[in-house]
């Protein structure tokens, strides 16, 4: 199937959703608990394309939508592209879609997105699942492959790359094993660039609040939960490597260790039925 047909197909599968500042498109599978699946970059919603087929199979309701700036969400240039943008948008789409309580999934930045999430409406949230992500986030140096995106020019250039066959041997590299055609990686690279051409993805990757304020916000957050939460982690992740940035995950969440399954970053390619699985298990302990 070439990348345009694949790209056309998925946003068949969603709908438009009207939200305040940046309209975007959701993507709802299956009946039952709600469970809601953040992206993180240089992805979008395409990311779980896998994952929520395979939670409908389990008798609940798989959700994902585009952040601002991303795969099928508008791309407006006054935005606030920050976390803490991210995170009071997330809101409103959550409202806009008629999501009230729901099961929270992050991945990559969605990760520090969904937690300032939990900050502000810690009572709708039932369940926490962490995909390969970070909260320690005051002292995180960016993956050497997203690093030449934060800076002006260098980060241009580095983008453009991201429209030729460099894409399929980047991600193949730190992001999934086999999981994926060559196709549907390029695929990403079509949703990234879009009418912008990565301009806005590119605010995103210099927005990141690698502070200790926000640091201490969303760490707050995660100790303050009182709802089943878990951890599961591409255990050939390169990017952000398993036995670094899992155990700190852990020790903020009381947890006694994580899940491991088969995956680089971007783990919901090559594991999505696993990951609906341990998702399913912690969604039963809830209702």
């Amino acid at each position: 199937m070439s990348v345009q047909q694949l790209v056309k197909n998925w946003s068949e599968r969603g709908a438009s959703l009207q939200v305040p500042k940046a309209n975007t498109r959701i993507w709802r599978e299956g009946e039952g608990e709600l469970v809601v699946c953040l992206h993180g970059v240089p992805a979008s919603g395409f990311i779980y394309r896998k994952v929520l087929p395979a939670l409908a199979a389990k008798g609940m309701q798989g959700i994902t939508f585009d952040f601002p700036g991303l795969g099928f969400a508008d791309r407006p240039a006054e935005f606030d592209y920050s976390w803490s943008g991210l995170a009071g948008w997330t809101v409103d789409a959550l409202d806009a879609a008629n999501i009230d309580d729901f099961h929270l999934v992050v991945h990559d930045i969605g990760g520090p997105v969904g937690f300032d999430v939990i900050r502000r409406i810690p009572k709708r949230v039932r369940s926490l699942t962490v995909l390969n992500s970070i909260a320690r986030v005051a002292s995180f140096k960016r993956p050497w492959v997203m690093e030449p995106f934060a800076y002006p020019g260098i980060g241009w250039f580095w983008l453009q790359g991201m429209r030729t066959p460099m894409i399929i041997a980047l991600l193949r590299t730190v992001g999934m094993h086999d999981g994926p055609t060559n196709d549907e990686l390029r695929a990403y690279g079509a949703l990234l660039f879009r009418e912008d051409g990565g301009r806005a993805f590119l605010k995103i990757m210099r927005s990141f609040e690698r502070t200790e304020a926000f640091e201490t916000d969303i760490v707050t957050a995660l100790k303050n939960i009182t709802v089943p939460a878990q951890v599961i982690w591409g255990a050939q992740d390169t990017a952000l490597k398993m036995k670094k940035h899992a155990p700190p995950f852990c020790e903020i969440l009381g947890l006694q260790d994580w899940h491991r399954v088969r995956g680089k970053h971007f783990l919901q390619e090559d594991s999505p039925n696993e990951i609906a699985e341990h998702i399913a298990n912690l969604v039963a302990t809830t209702v």
